[in-house]
């Protein structure tokens, strides 16, 4: 029997984030939601993921059990299957190959909470280079202290290499330039020249960027051709007087070969919001450094944001069920069996 058209289904697993894309597809009468627990029985959270359409799925990897990431066994036990959206910019839960093979669609969320993390990198940049952590765990501690042992300096007409320039990092590059005055220096070798220009940054190649930079900013994603590209090499081509920060993705950088750095005073400090696990264990060596701004992955954690990544996830799933290419695809070459997929779940071609 066709499935009615008018009863698309998708389900969430409820991670207590507010406002969520939950909350705005449950409004519209055309699509039924599903909120699901990760805690609940596997036949039960099964019962209702066969049947469903979509699946609004968290970005972070460290919060899905591998049993609801998106694998090719989650996709050949929900037959009906047609997305799977991530709520930001990340879709490290998702294997992307298996869903395109499979004709299922990928999107996410890039540029929803763009502004957020770029601001989080300006108060790193900023608390890091006035030595703010420093000053406030002293102040609270202890007295008799010369405060010229917190004597920070500026970031105007200093140097910041931004490693990927996208929605992020173009940002970063705004506020650094027009803001501060700062010489933005960028790595990206997906843009043009002309790209570099109109995000105001001078193209350089990593090497040279890290060797040049008072702070280095990362802001590309995590797959196979970045995870670890930042490691004792990289680091040693830093200035002594540099920072280091990282809101990407955790694994970009090599948390062990930055524990070095900043050990032996390679570098000046570091900010990070991103982790190889999430949370770190409380023993992990980047914790015990009083120049290191340690962050819980909420660079992109704001009311607003929020407010973006759910509006912003509805609209793509009534795109997507109106027939038409949503505008964050990650794979469009599974467009086509997705065209083809559409109309065996649903017994008609899309609407457009």
């Amino acid at each position: 029997m066709p499935v009615n058209t008018k009863a698309k289904r998708v389900f969430w697993f409820d991670d207590r984030k507010t406002p969520n894309v939950a909350d705005v597809l449950e409004k519209r009468e055309d699509f039924t939601v599903f909120r699901l627990s990760f805690d609940a029985p596997e036949e039960k959270n099964w019962s209702v993921m066969e049947t469903c359409h979509a699946y609004c799925i968290t970005s972070t990897r460290g919060e899905v059990p591998d049993a609801y990431k998106g694998t090719h066994e989650l996709i050949e036990g929900c037959r009906d299957l047609l997305v799977i959206s991530t709520t930001g910019a990340g879709y490290d839960p998702v294997d992307v190959a298996a869903c395109t093979d499979s004709g299922v669609i990928v999107v996410n969320q890039a540029g929803a909470n763009a502004q957020a993390v770029a601001e989080h990198v300006i108060a790193m940049m900023l608390s890091l280079g006035k030595k703010i952590p420093q000053t406030d765990r002293s102040l609270r501690t202890e007295r008799g202290v010369f405060r010229e042992v917190f004597k920070g300096r500026n970031a105007h007409e200093r140097t910041v290499g931004i490693v990927g320039l996208g929605h992020v990092g173009r940002r970063v590059a705004g506020i650094c330039e027009k803001g501060i005055d700062m010489r933005v220096l960028a790595y990206d070798p997906y843009l043009k020249d002309v790209d570099f220009k109109e995000r105001r940054a001078i193209p350089v190649e990593l090497d040279e960027l890290l060797t040049q930079a008072d702070y280095v900013s990362i802001h590309c994603p995590l797959n196979d051709e970045t995870r670890g590209m930042i490691g004792h090499r990289e680091l040693s081509l830093m200035q002594p007087d540099a920072f280091l920060i990282n809101t990407a993705r955790g694994g970009i950088v090599d948390e062990d070969a930055l524990a070095d750095a900043l050990a032996e005073g390679r570098i000046a400090g570091a900010g990070v919001d991103v982790w190889v696990v999430e949370p770190p264990p409380l023993d992990h060596r980047l914790l015990s450094f009083d120049n290191v701004i340690a962050t819980y992955h909420t660079a992109g954690v704001t009311v607003d944001s929020r407010h973006n990544m759910a509006h912003w996830n509805a609209q793509q799933m009534v795109r997507i069920f109106n027939g038409e290419r949503p505008p964050r695809l990650i794979n469009p070459e599974a467009w086509a069996l997705f065209l083809q997929r559409f109309t065996r779940i649903f017994g008609i071609q899309p609407p457009r």
